[in-house]
């Protein structure tokens, strides 16, 4: 198959690292757009939902199916199957493993979160 038909399973791939990244480090964008945590704070609830609960995004099934779809198997050698798939789905992925992921991202936010209040709090009259 060409890589026309592998297209729609990168760009799955793609949103998917992308939203990984923004509930990963979001906050950081209210920093410049207040309204910001409407949108980011939804995005960590569900990321941190899926690890604790040990649950599927969506998302992977799709990018499964268009990868099958293209005749493409883990590995095919682009460079969205080197490279984001073993950041989205590390070898030897353990279900703590995605307890300590969940934490991780719940941690994370929880901190910036707590820095941008206090940074705001302090630039108020």
């Amino acid at each position: 198959m060409g890589s026309a038909s592998a297209l729609p399973a990168g760009l799955v791939v793609l949103i998917h690292l992308a939203f990984v990244v923004f509930a990963a480090s979001g906050a950081l964008l209210a920093l410049r757009w207040p309204w910001m945590p409407w949108v980011h704070v939804p995005a960590v609830a569900w990321a941190a939902g899926i690890e604790f609960s040990g649950g599927i995004c969506p998302l992977t099934p799709l990018e499964n199916d268009l990868r099958a779809r293209a005749g493409l198997d883990y590995f095919s050698g682009d460079f969205v199957a080197r490279y984001l798939f073993p950041v989205l789905y590390p070898d030897g992925l353990t279900r703590e493993a995605q307890v300590v992921g969940g934490a991780v991202v719940l941690m994370l936010n929880l901190a910036l979160y707590g820095w941008l209040w206090r940074r705001r709090r302090a630039a108020a009259p």
